[in-house]
């Protein structure tokens, strides 16, 4: 479960979720993934588990799943 790994503290760095123990941001992770890296390397190139991106992942999961979506013209 991601409230395990991810958590938002104002203090660090501006109140954005991070990967608890780093100051990984969990956007800076979804923004290497979605450039094309893979779990592992996003992985390695962060110093943190591959649990902390799945963990990222989920997380943004669930904040989509929130949104309203609404069709623009």
């Amino acid at each position: 479960m991601f409230e395990e790994r991810i958590t938002i503290d104002p203090e660090v760095r501006h109140g954005k979720p991070i990967i608890k123990g780093t100051r990984v941001p969990v956007d800076i992770i979804l923004g290497s993934l979605a450039g094309g890296m893979t779990v592992d390397e996003v992985a390695k190139e962060y110093d943190i588990g591959k649990e902390d991106v799945l963990a990222a992942i989920e997380y943004a999961a669930k904040i989509v799943a929130k949104e309203d979506v609404k069709e623009y013209a």
